[in-house]
């Protein structure tokens, strides 16, 4: 999902690979899988608006520079892939991933996708969720190749995942335009049902591929984000549209993950909430002590080729939270 708080997602991932133990350390490689908040360069070889490779973008990563990363600096797979003691997971489409550097993993995100294929069509050219597991099948073809295939399914077997997804499928679908086809075709409530229906085909078929280890994110505060408040809010209240869909989504996304794995008798999925986790560092930010750091980016945002002034009271940003497509 474009624009999202995403500090506070990381930490919260990295609490819950805390929690995950010992199997997600011995992580032999890390696939991500998703839209912008984990896209770490794979818009970059494409044609497509949906990009992250200018100013402000990068500012604070190693380099200074725009990297793909939806981000000011590192984003969510970098933090992880530091935290299972891992080099970062290269974009898929990198000329630069063969050969050893395969197993690691590879990134797959592409930002503007959903889990619909109608989502972020303005985008026009970008690595739609189908697409994603496609070139997630080739590479296990390319590994095979390098390793043999038993090695190669082990290797996904004990790999981490990160899957994050759903966001845009409110912002740049149901509530892109007023009128949308899909909010003329769906009340929310059942949008939300109809959507969480397509996503538990999407999990299974990434089971199927040999995925066994899954982090699972949930939306943050759809309404909160920084877009969101440069676009529609007075005085820094969030969208409450968005909000509550929101709402509707994280919960039943929960339960569709608790069924799954019932359903294939292992935890494979692991549910993310990273909506909570946002709300947490916003409402008690003296809890988390020396990990909080934020940073004003500049008064004046650019959006969409406009610039969008934000109030002296709104325009603070999160790590990894800028405006974006």
């Amino acid at each position: 999902m474009e624009n999202s708080f995403t500090l506070v997602t990381i930490f919260g991932l990295l609490f819950t690979l805390g929690n995950v133990g010992p199997q997600a350390e011995a992580a032999r490689a890390f696939f991500v899988f998703g839209d912008s908040l984990v896209d770490n360069g794979n818009n970059n070889y494409l044609a497509t608006t949906a990009r992250a490779d200018a100013y402000p973008y990068g500012i604070d990563y190693p380099t200074h520079r725009a990297t793909g990363r939806f981000s000011n600096g590192l984003n969510i797979p970098d933090l992880i892939s530091e935290q299972i003691g891992s080099e970062p997971t290269l974009p898929y489409l990198s000329p630069e991933l063969n050969g050893q550097r395969l197993l690691i993993g590879a990134n797959f995100a592409s930002a503007g996708i959903g889990i619909l294929n109608d989502t972020g069509v303005q985008f026009v050219n970008i690595i739609r969720i189908g697409e994603q597991l496609q070139y997630f099948r080739q590479y296990q073809q390319r590994v095979s190749a390098l390793i043999g295939p038993e090695q190669t399914q082990r290797l996904v077997n004990e790999a981490l995942v990160l899957m994050t997804l759903g966001g845009n499928d409110f912002v740049n679908n149901y509530y892109l335009v007023p009128f949308s086809a899909r909010s003329r075709q769906f009340a929310l409530p059942d949008y939300v049902v109809y959507i969480i229906s397509e996503y538990r085909k999407i999990l299974l078929r990434l089971y199927e591929l040999g995925a066994r280890r899954v982090l699972v994110t949930g939306t943050g505060p759809l309404g909160c984000v920084p877009a969101e408040l440069a676009q529609h809010s007075r005085a820094g209240e969030c969208a409450v549209e968005l909000q509550r869909a929101s709402a509707l989504f994280n919960p039943q996304l929960a339960e569709m993950l608790s069924g799954l794995n019932a359903e294939l008798g292992s935890d494979i999925f692991v549910a993310v909430n990273t909506n909570e986790m946002h709300m947490d560092w916003i409402n008690n930010p003296q809890q988390f002590g020396s990990l909080l750091w934020s940073r004003t980016l500049q008064r004046y945002w650019v959006m969409h080729d406009r610039i969008k002034f934000m109030s002296e009271s709104r325009h603070l940003c999160i790590l990894g939270s800028v405006p974006s497509v």
